[in-house]
């Protein structure tokens, strides 16, 4: 009996070895690293593909949902120049935040996700956007087109988690978050981080 194809021999890389999505960039791919119920910050190890522990969570709130990256993603000189101050990208694969009515409590899972919207985030200089999705096919968000239509109260969650869940003190100041944006500049965003990995990793 032959493998199906395509068939890993070896697990895929999560971040090179995964498909950007069936729709990019609309519908994606997201690899979840953390799930709200998560006390320590995991981290994709780069060299390897698996989840290594990043350090235990360092202030009292948490991820308010499912959050990892977009497989086959770069934050480099594009998603830069779209970020007003931004001295650089990141330099890592781009950010996802993804809204479930269901509890998923498993990381290290891929799922497909409806993007909505985004977030603006600059770290030390560098864009580290976040881009708000909701998971694909999910019966109570099949409504929602844009981030605009969500909750405010569940985007203000997510700037706050964001805006301070480096900090080691609460005089610490080191993360600047603006406004939401909507799902058209968020698609756009996606788009320069997919041209960035080609530029940075090359292409098939």
């Amino acid at each position: 009996m032959g493998f199906p194809s395509p068939f890993y021999r070896w697990r895929p890389h999560p971040w090179h070895g995964l498909d950007v999505g069936p729709q990019p960039p609309t519908i994606l791919n997201a690899y979840i690293e953390l799930t709200p119920f998560d006390r320590v910050k995991y981290e994709l190890d780069k060299k390897t593909g698996y989840l290594r522990v990043d350090r235990p969570n360092r202030t009292s709130s948490f991820c308010p949902t499912l959050y990892g990256f977009i497989p086959q993603t770069y934050c480099g000189k594009r998603v830069k120049e779209m970020m007003p101050g931004a001295k650089a990208g990141d330099s890592d694969p781009l950010d996802i935040c993804v809204i479930s009515e269901r509890p998923i409590q498993n990381s290290e899972v891929i799922l497909s996700a409806r993007v909505v919207g985004g977030l603006p985030m600059l770290d030390n200089g560098e864009a580290d956007d976040k881009i708000i999705a909701v998971l694909d096919a999910d019966a109570a968000w099949m409504g929602v087109e844009d981030v605009s239509q969500l909750p405010s109260v569940l985007v203000d969650r997510l700037r706050h988690y964001f805006s301070t869940y480096k900090m080691l003190s609460p005089d610490e100041d080191r993360v600047k978050i603006d406004a939401p944006y909507g799902r058209k500049h968020a698609e756009n965003v996606i788009k320069a981080a997919m041209e960035d990995y080609v530029d940075h990793f090359g292409g098939e």
